[in-house]
C-alpha cells in the first residue's frame, strides 16, 4: 500500500463509509483520520453512530458525520435522483429510497460531497451494486462494470479479473475487462503483463470458451497499447517459465504473466479464491472498475485491515479519476 498511500498523501480526498454506524469501519476512520492520509466521513444516523462509538469505546468526535436527517441539500437531490432514474421514480419514491443508507451514500458521491465511497461491511454486494449501477452508472465509452483482485505475497503481486461481477462475458466484454485491470494494475505500479486464460495454449484446444479468448487477444493486439497482452494461455504456461519454453516460446507475455484474465466468473472466483487459500496470497478487493466515479465494495466479513485498504485503493482511484481528467 505505500506507493498508494504517497499517491493519496495530501489530496485531503473525502471517503464516505456507507456503514458509518459498525465498529469496524469506526476504528478505521479513526486510524486514517490521525494517519491524514483521507478525510474519512461517517454515513448515518448521528445519534445511532454515537450511541455505537460509545458502547465500543471509539473517539470519533473528529470524523464528520453524514446524517441524511440533517442534509442540506436534500430537495436538490432528490430532484437529481429522479433526474439519474429518467422517470422510473417519482420524487416521493426516490425520497422513500433514499432512507435506504446505499442509496444516499451513493447520492453523495454523485453530488460531488465526497470523493469516493466504500460500502458493504454489512450491506449485501447485490445492494450497493444496484445503487451503483443505477446512480453512477459506467464511464464513457465503457459498457460494462468489472472487478479485480490484488493478490499478493511478499513481493509477488498479481490483478485478477473478472473474479466477482460478469458471469459469462463475450469476447467484447473481455476486451473491456482486460483493459480495465490493467489500468489497475498500474495504478498499483504494476507494469501489467497481460494473460488471458483458458484450458488451451495458443490453438493447443478448441471450443466455444476458447474461441471466445481467441477472439478477445485478436482484438486487444489490434488496439494500440502500451503493454504486453497475450492468449489464450493456460494458468502454467502464463505463470511458468519452463512450460512456457514448451508451449508458447514466442510469447512476449508467457511464464511471466501478472495480470491474469479469466474466461468466466466460475473461473475467476475459484481461481482467486485458491490462490488465498490454498496459495497464501493476500487478496484485496474486490475492486469496481469502470465506474464514472470511486466506489467499492466490502465483503461482509471484511477485518478492519482489509476496510483501510480499500479505502486507500478508493482514495487512489479518485486520484486517478482526476489524472484521466
Amino acid at each position: 500500500m505505500d506507493d498508494l498511500k504517497c499517491r493519496i498523501a495530501g489530496k485531503n480526498l473525502k471517503i464516505l463509509f456507507t456503514e458509518g454506524w459498525d465498529p469496524r469501519v469506526m476504528r478505521c476512520a479513526v486510524r486514517l483520520a490521525k494517519e491524514g492520509l483521507i478525510q474519512p466521513v461517517l454515513n448515518g444516523s448521528r445519534l445511532d453512530i454515537s450511541r455505537q462509538a460509545a458502547e465500543y469505546h471509539i473517539d470519533i468526535a473528529d470524523i464528520p458525520i453524514m446524517d441524511p436527517s440533517t442534509y442540506p441539500r436534500m430537495d436538490e437531490m432528490i430532484l437529481r435522483m429522479v433526474e439519474l432514474r429518467k422517470g422510473k421514480l417519482s420524487a416521493l419514491e426516490c425520497c422513500d429510497q433514499l432512507r435506504q443508507p446505499q442509496y444516499f451514500a451513493t447520492m453523495c458521491l454523485v453530488m460531488g460531497d465526497v470523493d469516493g465511497l466504500l460500502g458493504g461491511a454489512t450491506i449485501t454486494t447485490r445492494e450497493t451494486l444496484r445503487a451503483a449501477l443505477q446512480l453512477i452508472k459506467p464511464k464513457e465509452n465503457c459498457d460494462i462494470v468489472s472487478s479485480c483482485f490484488l493478490m499478493k505475497q511478499g513481493e509477488r503481486r498479481f490483478i485478477l479479473g473478472d473474479c466477482s461481477l460478469n458471469i459469462e462475458p463475450d469476447a467484447a466484454q473481455l476486451v473491456e475487462i482486460t483493459i480495465q485491470c490493467a489500468k489497475t494494475a498500474q495504478m498499483f505500479g504494476m507494469t501489467p503483463r497481460v494473460g488471458l486464460l483458458s484450458y488451451s495454449t495458443l490453438g493447443s484446444g478448441s471450443g466455444p470458451s476458447v474461441e471466445k479468448v481467441r477472439e478477445a487477444v485478436k482484438r486487444l493486439k489490434r488496439l494500440p497499447l502500451t503493454y504486453e497482452v497475450d492468449g489464450e494461455l493456460q494458468l502454467d504456461a502464463a505463470l511458468v517459465q519452463e512450460v512456457a519454453l514448451m508451449k508458447a516460446a514466442h510469447s512476449r507475455v508467457a511464464g511471466s504473466a501478472n495480470t491474469l484474465i479469466f474466461p468466466s466468473l466460475d473461473a475467476g472466483n475459484i481461481g482467486y479464491k485458491l490462490m488465498a487459500r490454498l496459495g497464501g496470497f493476500e487478496a484485496v478487493g474486490p475492486i469496481l472498475q469502470g465506474l464514472r466515479k470511486p466506489l467499492n465494495d466490502l465483503s461482509r466479513g471484511a477485518s478492519e485491515e482489509e476496510i483501510y485498504q480499500m479505502a486507500i485503493v478508493t482514495a487512489a482511484q479518485a486520484v486517478l479519476k482526476d489524472d484521466d481528467g
